[in-house]
């Protein structure tokens, strides 16, 4: 197993501890780290994946619950919708890692974690996301493009 699934599985037992504790994040991943003993690359990206989704939840949130037509966010099995929440905040901000990539890991994360229900669960939710912000980068990129024809006349 490679360290960005191990520091994606430790994300997720941190963002499961987070869920059930009204404490900082800071303070949860301070006594979180305490008593693990991991690579220093899987710490740091761990840490990277706890502190931005934490930080872009509202964000988050809203992607996942516009791409997941019958389920509310507090529905979601707690594992699948931290799961989730990891894989959009990949989809959004890493810009060095494919999304079939980052989908793949969130798929087998949730088929080892929550069953195969919930890799088909995630796999779909996932794929709407990554869809659904391929057509806003799009957007944004042909308004882009406008405006600099509009310059040029």
């Amino acid at each position: 197993m490679g360290r960005r699934r191990k520091a994606r599985e430790e994300t997720l037992r941190i963002l499961y501890r987070l869920e059930f504790n009204n404490r900082e994040p800071e303070e949860i991943l301070r006594q979180y780290w305490k008593s693990r003993k991991k690579d220093r690359e899987t710490r740091d990206y761990s840490t990277w994946l706890t502190n931005g989704v934490t930080s872009h939840q509202e964000e988050i949130d809203s992607l996942i619950q516009s791409a997941s037509e019958h389920w509310r966010l507090p529905r979601m099995a707690v594992i699948d919708r931290n799961v989730l929440r990891i894989a959009v905040y990949e989809l959004l901000f890493e810009k060095d890692i494919a999304p079939a990539i980052i989908i793949n890991e969130a798929i087998e994360i949730a088929r080892k974690y929550s069953g195969d229900e919930s890799a088909v669960f995630v796999n779909g939710i996932l794929d709407a996301v990554r869809k659904n912000l391929e057509k806003a980068t799009k957007g944004l990129k042909e308004k882009k493009d406008d405006k600099k024809e509009k310059h040029r006349i």
